[in-house]
């Protein structure tokens, strides 16, 4: 009797969908059969297997990304009932009911709940978030890192490019250049790598140009909304007093 019960139970999602980047955004309701254990993607493929809405009308398969299912890819970002979160994580049995599912709105809509974040890794590049190595050959083991470093440093790596962070920041829109709180960190990070220090330098500079550090609210929202947990405000402080240091020695001429 309780198995049958199960399999009568339906979840109702309510996805702001739009065909192309230029269309207008519309709602549209869907109604799967319910599975224990199963979050919005799962939801999602079954939109996708049986592409009816909640009147019984064929209609288009909602786009969405996904790829690594167990939080670590970062593409599967969205909003969910109001709070951006990964939708691979985001279980339907602790959702409130209907699920309201919208792409995260600092992000270009390119179709449904597919974005683009391409902002993202413009400001890594801005950044040079990486270990400048290329040309290189192999030279053996490189300089240790300081297990003490080491262990703060490996928090800031787990930064999978969400956007959940961005979508949070009340500073990152389309009014502005800030590179958000993602790209601040990842600085910290490659700042604290033997290798990557060399360019430490220019990254300081980038984060003193027009997009940098400056546009910061101090809001927090970035840190409370991060998936993987990762110390945002601290790296953020942290630069604050790195890129004051960094002035005043192009101040002095040191």
């Amino acid at each position: 009797m309780a198995e049958t019960q199960s399999a009568q139970k339906t979840v109702k999602f309510i996805v702001t969908r739009q065909e192309s980047p230029d269309s207008k955004p519309y709602t549209e309701e869907f109604e799967v059969p319910y599975r224990p254990n199963m979050n919005v993607i799962s939801g999602l493929m079954e939109v996708q297997r049986n592409p009816k809405n909640a009147k019984g009308d064929k209609t288009t398969p909602v786009c969405w990304e996904s790829n690594c299912l167990e939080e670590v890819c970062g593409a599967c970002s969205m909003v969910i009932n109001g709070k951006p979160r990964q939708a691979c994580s985001a279980l339907i049995d602790k959702l409130e009911q209907p699920v309201r599912i919208a792409p995260m709105s600092t992000f270009p809509v390119m179709r449904d709940l597919v974005i683009d974040r391409g902002r993202m890794f413009t400001a890594l590049k801005k950044v040079k978030a990486w270990v400048p190595i290329d040309g290189t050959y192999d030279l053996g083991p490189g300089p240790r890192m300081a297990e003490s470093k080491r262990q703060w440093a490996y928090e800031l790596s787990k930064c999978m490019t969400c956007g959940v962070c961005l979508e949070a920041c009340p500073n990152v829109n389309d009014k502005n250049s800030f590179i958000g709180p993602s790209a601040l960190s990842q600085v910290r990070l490659f700042n604290a790598h033997p290798t990557g220090e060399m360019h430490k330098d220019e990254r300081l500079d980038a984060l003193m140009s027009d997009g940098g550090i400056e546009g910061c609210g101090n809001s927090q929202n970035c840190v409370r909304s991060c998936p993987k947990g990762i110390p945002l405000t601290t790296s953020i402080a942290a630069l604050n007093a790195d890129t004051t240091k960094h002035l005043f020695k192009k101040w002095l001429g040191v």
